[in-house]
């Protein structure tokens, strides 16, 4: 239970209140035995003196958030399940994923999440590079049974919507988990009749919007998966180098 109370005080930032608040609380409530007021004060109390804090926010925003794409298709797949486990185990260690996935079997069970009044307070409280790397998490998680469906598709759009992720945006990330020969043209939101100068320009802005160091107020952990999107961004450029020569 010392260990759990410590996960959870790293992400009760700006969770404590609000719809992501009363969610976690329920969660909490029907899942560990002897969690009480005095464990909340306790979680409160080391958030206040924790650094993890940013963290901690954006790791209870993917397990939210991930419960909803999981549920978007009107069945919980295990290969979803298992993706999100492993991204957990590989950021936060074996001990934190799992202290991670009892509060997420309580998100996944709990049918009453408002989406939207859950994204307005991530919104408020996450930085646009920390909301860009959730589209993309949830993507990851969408993709990990082998297809993206359509009702994937829509709830992530949703999100990224409530996020307030523009079109272009979200179109960009979603390119990057479909092989096809307009997603290097879609990753840096450019069309297929854009000249040299106008590609190396939108590779330049996407390499600022993209760039790892961007969240470096998360931790190492999360520097680690803003890499992909990256790398993406710089296979996109490559790819059109080759073709238009530049």
């Amino acid at each position: 239970m010392a260990n759990f109370i410590k996960w959870l005080g790293a992400g009760l930032g700006f969770t404590l209140g609000g719809p992501i608040g009363s969610i976690l609380g329920y969660a909490v409530g029907n899942l560990i035995d002897g969690f009480t007021k005095g464990d909340v004060e306790r979680a409160r109390a080391y958030r206040n003196t924790s650094r993890t804090s940013h963290s901690g926010d954006f790791e209870i925003s993917l397990l939210l958030l991930s419960s909803v794409v999981i549920k978007a298709d009107g069945k919980v797949d295990q290969r979803e399940l298992s993706y999100v486990r492993n991204h957990f185990i590989k950021m936060y260690g074996e001990q934190r994923a799992t202290n991670a996935f009892k509060l997420f079997k309580g998100f996944i069970k709990n049918n009453k999440i408002s989406t939207r009044q859950v994204c307005l307070q991530i919104r408020q409280n996450l930085t646009h590079a920390s909301r860009l790397q959730l589209i993309h998490f949830l993507f990851g998680i969408a993709k990990s049974d082998g297809f993206v469906n359509e009702a994937e598709v829509n709830s992530i759009k949703t999100i990224a919507g409530y996020l307030y992720i523009n079109q272009y945006d979200f179109e960009s990330i979603k390119a990057m988990f479909y092989n096809s020969t307009e997603s290097a043209y879609r990753i840096l939101g450019v069309d297929k009749t854009a000249s040299r100068e106008e590609i190396k320009i939108a590779y330049r802005k996407m390499v600022k919007k993209y760039h790892p160091d961007k969240l470096q107020h998360l931790g190492e952990e999360h520097v680690k998966g803003a890499k992909e999107k990256f790398t993406q961004v710089q296979k996109a450029y490559e790819e059109l180098q080759k073709e238009q020569k530049i």
